[in-house]
């Protein structure tokens, strides 16, 4: 499984960067809104299989602040 992977349910440019330890999985969530910036939108811990609904949307929505 990629480290990387595109999330385009969330916008255009998102991407999801996974991370595993002892301790649990973790994602992080950012964006490359402009060639010389990239912005993490959220972090969190894994608990289960799938992403959490509230995760996404608190991305999606960061996203959009970020891009206004």
């Amino acid at each position: 499984m990629p480290f990387s992977r595109p999330m385009p349910g969330i916008g255009r440019s998102v991407h999801e960067l996974r991370l595993k330890d002892r301790s649990g999985q973790y994602r992080v969530v950012y964006a490359l809104v402009r060639r010389d910036a990239v912005h993490v939108l959220h972090a969190f811990k894994k608990a289960s299989r799938a992403t959490p609904a509230t995760n996404l949307a608190l991305a999606k929505a960061r996203l959009k602040e970020v891009m206004s």
